[in-house]
């Protein structure tokens, strides 16, 4: 896989330089774009959680929908800094690479909950929201990292079809598929105090083992 520059820079971000309290911030909107909706969560819910000002909020972004399609941004760069070196190894078949991107992809929608229900729900949602020139292409970015993403499945699925471990789907199709049952953890999945220790993995197993055996040429042909 050769990494387009785009995608290089994407993977290249680090949060971590930036300033506590707009990462601080970044936390709060996703918790609660994800708790309120994004008409409820307004700036002053957002600041009143980690005991900013309305101020504060705007020194940062311009306005909520700046701020969701931030969150959003920033869930993207998690999930593709996540996948990217998978998808990049090419010690790995594709079997064994499609299995360990959905296995990962799964742990994302559960270790990052709330980032990751404002990439799932977002551009579906708030299309319409976005009015500014700089709205919308901060939404356009996030739909072409969403694309390139489900593009990397799409390539570990096609390379398995063309190695003969997967059976003749059509790859976009499967990772669309795929994606859309892992996706749908962060509708159903919340942590709870009684939650097993191995639980988040238990769950992540048997979904990346549906979604490659759901594929697989001797599942399709039995």
């Amino acid at each position: 896989m050769i990494l387009t520059p785009e995608l290089e820079n994407w993977v290249g971000i680090e949060y971590e330089n930036m300033p506590a309290i707009q990462l601080k911030l970044l936390d709060a909107a996703a918790k609660a774009f994800t708790t309120y909706g994004f008409s409820a969560a307004s700036i002053d819910v957002i600041a009143s959680q980690i005991g900013a000002t309305k101020g504060s909020v705007y020194y940062y972004y311009r306005s909520k929908t700046d701020l969701f399609f931030a969150v959003h941004k920033r869930a993207m760069v998690m999930n593709l800094k996540t996948q990217v070196p998978v998808a990049c190894d090419d010690t790995l078949d594709p079997q064994a690479k499609l299995y360990r991107m959905a296995y990962l992809h799964a742990m994302l929608m559960m270790d990052s909950l709330y980032y990751q229900r404002v990439t799932v729900q977002g551009v579906e949602l708030h299309q319409s929201v976005s009015t500014t020139p700089m709205e919308r292409e901060a939404l356009a970015e996030v739909i072409t990292m969403r694309d390139v993403y489900e593009g990397l499945f799409s390539q570990a699925v096609r390379a398995g079809v063309e190695r003969g471990q997967f059976a003749e789907v059509d790859a976009s199709l499967a990772a669309k598929g795929i994606l859309g049952i892992l996706n749908w953890i962060t509708v159903w999945y919340r942590p709870r105090d009684t939650e097993a220790p191995d639980y988040r993995q238990r769950v992540a197993r048997q979904l990346a083992n549906q979604a490659v055996f759901g594929i697989a040429r001797a599942s399709r042909e039995a």
